[in-house]
């Protein structure tokens, strides 16, 4: 089946030669084609070009794009979307004036949703998923990574990740798993941290692998949270049951995290709001993609990730929800966008390659997700009639998505 998209009035972030990821200056360049067309078969993208050099005009389906944009689907690629109920509460504490931390000690934050989790059936955990889901499909996503972590023993944690196995199968978005067990220390280990640490090992782990259930091994390396040391010994029983390591580091403080992310060839390094020289050298000539959740930081009013130092150094920067309960409740990449531009002061181009092929990287998915380059997967967005692709961040908390195409397929 063929989809012929014309009269497009821009074609956003397209590429002859497609690339892995975009470094450091480049980010400030997205290529565009105006007066355009771009020409879909199954669900692949087979051409695109300017609408005077057209080369085929017939299609099972031609859609009319006059004044509006067509851009690649947002890769999400930091997501806890898999949760029981939300922390209004928690946030009246936050504004009162408690830290992440203090919550935290006192049974809040990620021990709170555990209980939640625990507590609620898998079919609930789903139907509630599939939602959440849909809601960002239509606001533009379309590759989302889904980590668990609110289990935080054996059975909700498998439990969690057999969800997002189902997720994957039922959703059309291009979906990766990412066992997160050490994403905090269960009341009952409290002072016996290192006890629960051999739990993940000796026993999540490889229970984990044995069912193929999830595609990444994180952790959460801060302070306050697990050590180094701790980390290190999880990545590694991680990949040697063939789960490529992710990692939570530096959004409390200079934890170590990066050091030890680059270490273990970590696909990426998120959080990041302490960065310093020591960890942008430490970056350079890696493959880990540094990801900053922008969402996190506005709604916990925390310090900003020195986005514009680490570009200016060379290296890429990824930009993604963070969508949870506690800490980002929002799943829109769009604001995701806005928040890059006003309070990272990235231009917009730098903030969609932030979003798009950037992210799709630090899930392991760009080559085939992340732009419009001929044989990519056809999932991309129509806007509602606007100006330039300026006008995505600068008129924020509306959804400027008219249509959304997963897979070739209108969603």
């Amino acid at each position: 089946m063929k989809t012929l998209i014309i009269n497009i009035k821009e074609l956003v972030q397209v590429e002859e030669n497609p690339r892995l990821k975009v470094c450091g200056k480049d980010m400030t360049e997205i290529s565009t084609i105006k007066n355009a067309y771009l020409l879909i078969e199954d669900d692949k993208i087979l051409d695109f070009g300017e609408m005077e050099n057209i080369k085929e005009t017939q299609a099972d389906n031609i859609v009319d794009a006059t004044n509006r944009l067509v851009f690649p689907s947002f890769c999400d690629s930091h997501t806890h979307l898999v949760y029981s109920g939300s922390r209004e509460i928690e946030y009246i504490d936050k504004i009162r004036g408690l830290s992440y931390e203090e919550i935290a000690q006192r049974g809040g934050g990620i021990l709170n949703s555990a209980k939640r989790l625990q507590e609620t059936s898998e079919d609930d955990l789903f139907e509630d998923a599939m939602k959440r889901l849909d809601e960002i499909i239509r606001m533009g996503t379309g590759a989302v990574e889904i980590k668990s972590g609110y289990g935080l023993n054996t059975e909700s944690e498998l439990k969690m990740l057999r969800v997002i196995k189902r997720l994957k199968e039922s959703s059309p978005l291009k979906i990766k798993s990412n066992f997160l067990g050490a994403h905090g220390v269960p009341l009952e280990y409290r002072n016996r941290q290192g006890e629960f640490v051999d739990l993940v090992i000796n026993e999540m782990i490889p229970l984990v692998a044995k069912d193929n259930l999830a595609d990444f091994i994180d952790v959460f390396c801060d302070k306050g949270f697990f050590t180094v040391e701790e980390t290190d010994r999880i990545l590694t029983q991680g990949v040697k049951y063939g789960m490529r390591p992710k990692i939570h580091a530096n959004e409390l403080d200079y934890s170590g995290g990066i050091q030890i992310a680059v270490k273990h060839n970590a696909l990426s390094c998120d959080h990041l709001e302490f960065v310093g020289d020591e960890e942008i050298e430490c970056l350079l000539g890696s493959e880990t993609m540094p990801t900053v959740l922008p969402g996190a930081a506005f709604f916990l009013n925390m310090r900003l990730s020195p986005v514009r130092k680490m570009m200016d150094a060379g290296l890429p920067v990824a930009m993604a929800s963070d969508f949870n309960p506690g800490s980002s409740p929002s799943g829109n990449m769009q604001t995701i966008v806005s928040f890059a531009c006003v309070n990272y002061r990235m231009t917009p181009q730098e903030a969609f390659n932030a979003t798009t092929i950037n992210s799709a990287y630090a899930m392991g998915i760009s080559k085939t997700h992340g732009s419009i380059a001929r044989g990519k997967i056809a999932n991309f967005y129509i806007t509602k009639e606007i100006p330039n692709l300026e006008y995505m961040p600068y008129y924020y908390g509306t959804n400027k998505v008219d249509r959304v195409f997963l897979n070739g397929i209108e969603y």
